[in-house]
């Protein structure tokens, strides 16, 4: 039973922890360099998280 609180607690805690520090993620130039298909691909998984956080 610990070992599962101990394991929801740091999903649940250390993301947002984490994302309170660095704040929100921008694709402005973020990558520069990479091919168009990475670019979007990238683009897709930042919204993809910003959805299910």
């Amino acid at each position: 039973m610990r070992d599962r609180f101990a394991a929801w607690f740091h999903r649940t805690f250390d993301d947002w922890f984490f994302r309170s520090f660095i704040g929100p993620a921008q694709t402005k130039g973020a990558i520069h360099g990479a091919d168009q298909v990475a670019r979007e691909q990238w683009k897709r998984d930042l919204e993809r998280q910003a959805v299910h956080p």
